[in-house]
């Protein structure tokens, strides 16, 4: 990087966290401030990651702080209107997933952010094993089936609880990421067919979806998500993934080892994350994507290239998050690009 970049922290909850550390271990970046709408928190929160400045109001800290971006880590129905706001003061934005709790509202927040550079923090095809997966899935010829899998009884709610009282659920938390993945490995999808279910009792949402898709190459998926799976091995927060093409097949497996199988044979390979420092609880795999994610975001802002994961191509991937929610309403096949 030969250009310092400013940016600024919105949301000091959870997640946050690994944002800050993040932005901490890159360089041509500072992290100048932080802004939550709980002054408290956003001190701590400060105070923890060595930032200077700390405001409980985006407006005040847009008015008073030369930002080159805004990292906006705070919950979907918030999204809206801080992504314009960014926007109208010239501010770059990276902005965590879901974009928006509509497919409309997200539309009009990609719409809102013309003139500056918007992407949606995407991180699991940024996870190391994924990474590794698509480079050796490149071996096997044009793809023609894939299963993406994440099945846990994890108890997620304990650190967001606000996740038990969604309507939406696991497709809205964790099937955005299993379609960018499907996506990511291949392609687009032309028609998809979705069942959910509700299994937890104390929980609003949906926590068990099961979703087929067809894609535009002719491949089929399978996108299999769950917080109702008690497993002989808990694996949160890994996702398990199998690709075959004509020429063999790619599975990454429990603790992010990969088979590759081909006509010579069979090989393994280690992809375990590299772990950074603070990681907490079993999430392992996560931070060193979020760094992914960030270098990424702060490369295109040198380069002024647009963002794999920008606001316009992530459309895409909320276009299959709620075709899936219409498709377990109705009970019928969606066709993409008719949302």
């Amino acid at each position: 990087m030969t250009q310092d970049f400013r940016g600024a922290l919105i949301g000091c909850g959870f997640f946050a966290q690994h944002h800050a550390r993040a932005w901490l271990e890159l360089e041509g970046v500072e992290l100048v401030a932080v802004c939550d709408r709980n002054k408290a928190r956003a001190t701590a929160f400060a105070q923890t990651f060595g930032v200077l400045s700390v405001y409980d109001a985006a407006e005040t800290m847009l008015e008073h702080e030369t930002l080159d971006f805004v990292d906006i880590a705070t919950q979907a129905s918030t999204h809206s209107e801080l992504v314009a706001l960014a926007a109208r003061c010239g501010v770059n934005v990276i902005c965590q997933k879901p974009l928006a709790p509509t497919l409309e509202e997200a539309r009009a927040i990609v719409e809102s952010a013309q003139g500056v550079t918007l992407m949606v923090h995407e991180n699991f095809r940024w996870q190391r094993p994924m990474r590794e997966l698509k480079r050796v899935a490149a071996e096997l010829g044009p793809l023609f089936y894939g299963r993406i899998g994440f099945r846990s009884a994890y108890d997620v709610y304990a650190d967001q609880p606000y996740l038990a009282t969604d309507p939406r659920f696991i497709l809205l938390d964790v099937g955005v990421h299993l379609f960018d993945l499907a996506r990511f490995f291949l392609g687009e999808t032309e028609t998809l067919l979705c069942h959910t279910a509700r299994v937890n009792p104390n929980i609003a949402g949906e926590d068990v979806a099961t979703v087929l898709l067809n894609m535009t190459s002719g491949a089929h998926a399978v996108v299999e998500l769950s917080y109702a799976s008690r497993l002989e091995q808990e694996l949160f927060p890994q996702t398990l993934v199998q690709l075959e093409g004509p020429l063999g097949s790619a599975v990454l497996t429990a603790d992010y080892q990969i088979v590759v199988t081909t006509a010579q044979g069979v090989r393994r390979t280690d992809a375990t994350p590299h772990v950074l420092p603070g990681t907490p609880g079993p999430l392992t795999a996560i931070p060193e994507s979020v760094l992914n994610v960030q270098r990424h975001w702060l490369e295109c802002l040198q380069r002024g290239r647009m963002p794999d994961t920008s606001g316009a191509d992530n459309l895409k991937t909320l276009e299959l998050t709620f075709g899936a929610y219409r498709s377990a309403e109705e009970g019928e096949v969606v066709r993409l690009g008719k949302l």
